[in-house]
């Protein structure tokens, strides 16, 4: 995979989290950070004056697929086990390399706006005859954006048990495809680098649904060998507990045990439906979670009990989950709302704004396993610059929390990837948002009859 190219830049006059610090970067790194640092032969200096520095969002459960699946009719009053069937795997068997172009490059965009530099994107439309071109189409869009992409290599054995699996009319992956397959994309895409733009992670659709305990401690083993993390579904509803004992015999957190998945490679997404002696289980062993609040109370799952799970010592991070359960589609908008939630549920003291935005910067680097989610010496130079210029930020006293305080419709004005700049004043350099629009608008209009037809 190619390096980044090298440069050098000097940001001067910035906003931090910290107070107002100047940034250098150089290559993909940055060099320093901290107050008149001394500018490097060669940088090119930004004035940052009225500016806010993040370090960049990161994404840390997403379903690019779902991009134009936004409000669906069938799904609008529907709790997961209805919303399942009626709209991601209605969809599924018409989604074609096209479709899902439009909608990653897209959900994407959308990231990038928000300051978001990374996205794990648990994509999970791998059936017997899927062609490689539908996987091909979601590292293209980062490609085309300049975004780091996770992939979580999602699939699935026929279930029975799954609400949507179990309506799917698409024929499931054997095992072994699953494993080829798998493997394919490890030796084309996976890059194990501290910087790496590309990284996959092996991501069974469900931890409890969607493969046979042996398949999924075979699926452990591949990650283990090749360096892989690990991640999936789990305690999104309650009835994830009564599934797994009657498919496994052990509630889930048990079930997730005795196959080797609860390690310190894994997290995973949801995690509503914890007891209070799971959380320094959790904590212990080290899994992670991606915290979904905008999907979990837009399906009425409930609220993952994050505060306390960051409380008990477990690494929380948050994600957007997908369009289709998440309309707002940007990590801005889960800051907020995560913020608040808790507040509502445990007092005005449950979370801090600092907090929050920790869980979606470092929080998130530290599940991915990337060097990245800090502004600092070594880190990778991932940057979200917000405009504090706004009128409506006029008012606020701790501007450095505007992202969390405020949330949307701020949205980034300029952001770094690994020292490239993939936003500037608002827009991809090499895409115009018009043409972007009208692409997935014409595609969401083909989806659309095709599943009326």
């Amino acid at each position: 995979m190619a390096d980044a190219p090298v440069n050098r830049w000097h940001l001067t006059g910035g906003l931090t989290l910290d107070g107002p610090q100047d940034v250098l970067i150089e290559g993909a790194r940055i060099l320093a950070i901290g107050q008149a640092l001394e500018v490097p032969v060669g940088a090119q200096q930004l004035d940052m004056t009225g500016k806010l520095v993040w370090p960049g969002l990161i994404n840390t459960h997403h379903h690019l697929a779902q991009t134009l699946l936004k409000g669906v009719p069938a799904g609008l009053a529907a709790p997961l086990a209805g919303w399942l069937p009626a709209v991601p795997y209605a969809a599924w068997p018409h989604i074609d390399a096209e479709i899902l172009y439009a909608a990653a490059r897209l959900g994407l965009f959308e990231l990038l706006r928000a300051g978001c530099t990374t996205c794990a994107d648990h994509h999970y439309l791998y059936a017997a005859d899927t062609p490689t071109a539908l996987e091909a189409a979601v590292w293209q869009a980062a490609e085309d954006l300049g975004m780091r992409l996770v992939l979580c290599r999602g699939g699935a054995v026929q279930s029975r048990s799954h609400p949507g699996m179990r309506r799917s009319v698409l024929p499931p992956e054997t095992a072994d495809q699953w494993l080829l397959r798998l493997e394919e994309t490890v030796r084309q895409r996976h890059d194990p680098s501290p910087e790496a733009l590309r990284r996959v992670v092996v991501a069974p659709t469900s931890l409890v649904h969607g493969a046979p305990a042996a398949l999924m401690r075979e699926l452990g083993d591949f990650a283990r060998r090749h360096g892989l993390r690990r991640h999936s579904h789990l305690l999104e509803v309650a009835n994830d507990d009564d599934a797994s004992r009657e498919l496994h015999g052990y509630r889930a957190l048990d079930y997730a045990d005795e196959i080797g998945w609860l390690e310190s490679d894994v997290w995973y997404a949801h995690l509503v439906h914890l007891q209070p002696e799971d959380l320094p289980r959790l904590a212990r062993s080290g899994v992670g979670l991606a915290h979904c609040p905008t999907s979990n109370c837009r399906l009425g799952s409930g609220v993952a009990p994050a505060p306390a799970l960051a409380a008990a010592g477990a690494t929380v991070s948050l994600g957007v989950d997908g369009a289709a359960s998440a309309e707002p589609a940007t990590p801005l908008s889960e800051m907020t709302l995560a913020w608040l939630l808790h507040r509502a549920t445990g007092g005005a003291a449950a979370t801090d704004a600092r907090q929050v935005a920790d869980w979606a910067t470092a929080g998130g680097a530290a599940v991915l396993g990337l060097n990245s989610g800090r502004l600092a010496a070594g880190c990778a130079a991932d940057l979200a610059i917000f405009d504090l210029g706004q009128p409506r930020l006029a008012g606020l006293w701790q501007p450095e929390l505007a992202p969390v305080l405020c949330g949307e419709p701020l949205s980034a004005s300029d952001v770094m990837v690994n020292g490239r700049w993939v936003l500037r004043d608002g827009a991809p350099p090499e895409i115009e948002p018009e043409i972007l629009h009208r692409e997935a608008a014409q595609q969401r209009v083909r989806l659309q009859q095709r599943l009326s037809s």
